[in-house]
């Protein structure tokens, strides 16, 4: 009944000796002792009796005055079997009566997330959208009866205006007549597909994700001109890492341009992550801190953001190879990626862009912005023909969820939708 008491097996009584008396319990550890007193009948009724379902034993001869005690008085030629494990009972000085059962609160209903399908389908159709203008002028070059070489030159000038670049609209057109060759194709239509399954494949080699977990904290350093959306595409980039169950730190590294530190200060608060800042401090010692911190502090990621610059402004890129070479000496693996974002408007001035970055900072992948009105998106096929470096994300508009992962065969059937 209670754990701290425990039974002693006595030997076999001899009339008239003291051991015919009753038993007093042995206890296994100093306490207090407990005054005897009449208890009202059912006050431990509650308590569960181990010897509920033993049989009876005839008792001994009661005497005059009996003491009360808690467990039945060893039979005469009965040896008891070992009592089976206590339920766990209150402290031994005080009995409690058993406190009420309160009824559970049933927990709210979460509302459930939008099926990953239906968000990717939303998504690409937003991307159709973006680039309607430029498929719409490519579609057209289909709209004949014919396959002959006054289709083929359409399609070249249709890709030259995309901004594909020569390089790249020679090589699609070129795989495309291959193509057309194989499947022996016959409609302008059928046309359509093919060049949408070429460019498919030119643009495949930029498809990689972006990789968190092998380095902690992952340290991203982000660069890119100035109204490329490089501060945008960070507090977009920091919600799909929060997303994830990635722990996120923001290094407001961008000193140079005016309330850019407030400006991440706001998408810091958005996402209710940490910010590490400087007001007018330098950018390499700002991003230095972040590093330090994130490593103290065990974050995922630390995402520093840069100044924007010019690839002609020599002076300034030697700042951001500054701020790269001090982020070494916090963390001599770091950066683990950098990451260029570029205006998807710029046409082949991206291209020209993606060139001098990576000559300065050794690119480890892009993020495309502002595919949406008048960007014409074709620029990526000239960069996966002339500078490879993969794609992570591409944005077509200002909201958080705008921003996404690069599917190259979903990108090329929006393009040519």
């Amino acid at each position: 009944m209670f754990s701290f008491f425990k039974k002693k097996a006595p030997p076999p009584p001899v009339a008239g000796s003291p051991e015919t008396q009753p038993a007093t319990p042995v206890v296994s550890e100093p306490v207090a002792p407990i005054a005897p007193a009449p208890a009202p009948a059912g006050s431990l009724s509650w308590l569960r009796n181990p010897f509920a379902d033993k049989p009876a034993v005839p008792a001994p001869a009661p005497l005059a005055e009996p003491a009360r005690t808690l467990e039945p008085a060893p039979a005469p030629a009965v040896t008891p079997e070992p009592a089976p494990a206590p339920a766990p009972a209150p402290a031994p000085t005080t009995v409690h009566a058993p406190a009420p059962v309160q009824a559970p609160v049933p927990a709210p209903t979460p509302v459930p997330a939008a099926p990953p399908a239906e968000a990717r389908a939303g998504w690409l159709d937003r991307l159709k959208a973006g680039l309607r203008k430029t498929g719409s002028s490519i579609a057209t070059v289909f709209t004949g009866t014919r396959i002959d070489d006054a289709l083929y030159e359409e399609l070249e000038d249709a890709l030259l205006m995309a901004d594909t670049g020569v390089k790249a609209t020679q090589f699609l057109l070129d795989d495309l007549k291959r193509r057309v060759k194989e499947a022996k194709a016959t409609e302008p239509s059928a046309v359509k597909g093919l060049l949408a399954e070429a460019l498919a494949d030119l643009l495949r080699p930029l498809e990689k994700p972006l990789v968190i977990g092998e380095h902690t904290p992952t340290v991203i350093m982000v660069a890119g001109v100035n109204g490329a959306g490089k501060t945008t595409s960070i507090g977009k980039l920091t919600k799909h890492l929060a997303t994830e169950g990635a722990s996120v730190l923001l290094a407001a590294a961008d000193t140079f341009r005016a309330a850019a530190r407030e400006q991440l200060g706001v998408w810091a608060d958005r996402n209710l992550v940490d910010i590490v800042s400087q007001e007018g401090g330098d950018p390499a010692a700002v991003a230095f801190d972040a590093v330090s911190a994130g490593r103290a502090r065990g974050k995922d990621v630390v995402l520093v953001d840069t100044a924007g610059r010019l690839p002609t402004q020599l002076h300034l890129m030697e700042e951001l190879k500054k701020i790269r070479r001090v982020v070494q000496k916090a963390d001599a693996t770091a950066p683990h990626e950098v990451l260029l974002v570029i205006d998807g408007n710029t046409g082949q001035n991206a291209l020209n862009q993606v060139r001098a970055f990576d000559d300065a900072l050794q690119l480890t992948g892009l993020v495309v912005t502002k595919l949406d009105g008048t960007a014409k998106g074709g620029v990526l096929a000239a960069i996966a023909m002339e500078k490879p470096v993969p794609v992570y994300f591409i944005g077509v508009g200002e909201k958080l969820e705008d921003l996404e992962t690069f599917n190259a065969r979903e990108f090329a059937q929006a393009l040519l939708n």
